[in-house]
């Protein structure tokens, strides 16, 4: 809750005018609890875990011509109930597991210093926290991922996950509710090493939500503006990694591909990638000779 009982106070406070952002913040926020603005992260990923995924769901049942060439794994396509069923499961962990995991976990929150007050951040302040939190997030989630994979780690927990080889939106979240809690320490360590403001928090959370709906999509989109990210993994290099599934030592990284390069552990895809580079390069050359005797035989005919 603001300090301040009006905006005159704030102004006096901080020394000069408030900007048009923060009069907004402190309208909504004045009277509300921080625990409260807190709270609001289980309705932002209700609404990311039901809504976001809406749009391939439209594809795959739809399966339009012009992005079936983006499908990255054509030959599977789930029902309608079969999505449905996906979407049950999600919320059953997030009603049971997820909501009550943000309900109690509040005071860490407090205690690393997430403030709400005013002033209100910078955008170049809350761009430079989003990305030492992915960054933190996306490397110790490499190591938490590459553990999940040994024998015991993948029977026990990570193995749900994996039920969906070929990984559609709505399964971006699908997970055993220990890999859940698991998961959730790379997702605040950032945070906890760099704490910011309230509203850069709730950016954070819902852009990790929704770049794993992205990476989970099963579509290769060639202008989605993820590709000008740079280092970049997105769906066709997470997607490697479920079609692989158990027996996977490749792609362990959750957003980027450097820690996959680095460490070694994207040969395997990398190989697969150069073997259907050379069969599309092969198919394309026997295509255009075939299409060249023809030209010859009907010159010839003539």
């Amino acid at each position: 809750m603001l300090p301040y009982h009006s905006l005159e106070e704030a102004v006096a406070a901080l020394g000069r005018n408030l900007t048009f952002a923060e009069t907004l913040w402190f309208n909504y926020s004045a009277t509300k609890s921080d625990y409260f603005l807190f709270c609001h992260n289980i309705l932002f990923l209700f609404l990311i875990f039901t809504f976001v995924p809406l749009p391939f769901a439209f594809l795959e049942l739809k399966r339009l011509s012009f992005f079936c060439g983006y499908k990255i794994q054509p030959k599977v396509r789930l029902s309608l109930n079969e999505m449905l069923k996906c979407y049950k499961d999600v919320m059953r962990m997030f009603f049971c597991v997820v909501g009550p995991l943000q309900l109690v976990s509040y005071p860490a929150v407090k205690m690393v210093g997430i403030r709400t007050g005013l002033p209100l951040p910078s955008v170049w302040e809350i761009l430079a926290q989003l990305l030492v939190y992915f960054l933190v997030e996306d490397y110790t989630n490499y190591w938490i991922h590459r553990f999940l994979h040994n024998k015991w780690g993948y029977e026990k927990i990570h193995r749900v996950h994996h039920e969906y080889a070929a990984p559609i939106a709505f399964s971006a979240p699908y997970a055993h509710w220990a890999e859940v809690l698991i998961l959730g320490i790379p997702s605040f360590l950032g945070p906890a090493i760099a704490p910011g403001h309230m509203i850069t928090f709730w950016l954070w959370i819902a852009l990790r939500q929704i770049e794993a709906i992205d990476t989970h999509s099963g579509y290769d989109i060639p202008w989605s503006l993820t590709k000008y990210i740079p280092f970049y993994g997105g769906a066709e290099h997470h997607d490697y990694h479920h079609y692989v599934g158990r027996q996977s030592h490749s792609n362990f990284a959750s957003v980027f591909t450097y820690c996959d390069y680095i460490y070694g552990t994207d040969k395997g895809y990398r190989y697969q990638r150069k073997i259907l580079q050379k069969l599309k390069e092969e198919s394309k050359n026997g295509a255009e000779q075939s299409g060249g005797s023809l030209k010859a035989q009907n010159y010839k005919s003539d």
